[in-house]
């Protein structure tokens, strides 16, 4: 697992000012977390620990086009104003471990901010308003979005609204579901595949 650090001042920098973003909604992927663990430990027999949350975002970062290099990624972790920590990853806590930090690998620098909802916003709109500023900022290539499913729908919407397209070329814009979504203009990656792969399950240990 790489070390998270704090950010420099070359580092710390408003969001949507590099090629690529990742925005989470926390609530939701911890949620999946769980889920994950607790089936999975009943079908292999053993303890899952907690999701490398570094790896779960190179994995986050691949599906969305991020290859080997000097490259510059922002990761937004959006939550709701009662969460104060990621329980099923580590590292977790969004104000001492997270907020601020930043990691690299070979796959470059990933710059991250934790957002938390208030009560003028919702998570889900907090998230949503993100999204559109990166649909909307010229420096953003690629964008990898893991929403709640609650409101997929809401997501599709700004994208359309927002007049991307994959075959533009302009952006690449990446959703994450546990399932296929109704179709948009967008691409589709199944999220359970990187958390299992973050959470340390391989695929020699599932009952075929």
């Amino acid at each position: 697992m790489p070390n998270f650090v704090v950010m420099n001042e070359n580092t710390e920098r408003p969001l949507v000012t590099c090629d690529n973003l990742i925005i989470i909604d926390a609530d939701f992927a911890d949620r999946v977390a769980f889920d994950l663990i607790v089936n999975f430990e009943r079908i292999i027999g053993r303890p899952i620990p907690n999701a490398d949350l570094a790896w779960w975002i190179d994995c986050l970062a691949l599906d969305g086009g991020i290859r080997e290099g000097d490259n510059q990624t922002q990761v937004a972790i959006v939550h709701s104003k009662e969460k104060t920590r990621l329980d099923y990853f580590t590292p977790g806590d969004f104000k001492t471990e997270l907020h601020g930090k930043a990691f690299s690998d070979n796959l470059g620098e990933f710059a991250i901010s934790t957002l938390s909802e208030e009560h003028i916003i919702s998570r889900a709109d907090l998230l949503i308003d993100t999204l559109q500023l990166a649909l909307h900022a010229q420096e953003v290539k690629r964008i990898v979005v893991v929403p709640d499913e609650e409101y997929y729908d809401d997501i599709r919407t700004a994208i359309r609204h927002a007049g991307q397209q994959e075959q533009t070329g302009e952006k690449r814009i990446t959703l994450m579901a546990m399932q296929p979504m109704p179709g948009g203009t967008f691409f589709q990656e199944i999220l359970g595949y990187s958390l299992m792969s973050a959470l340390g399950i391989k695929s020699e240990e599932i009952p075929q």
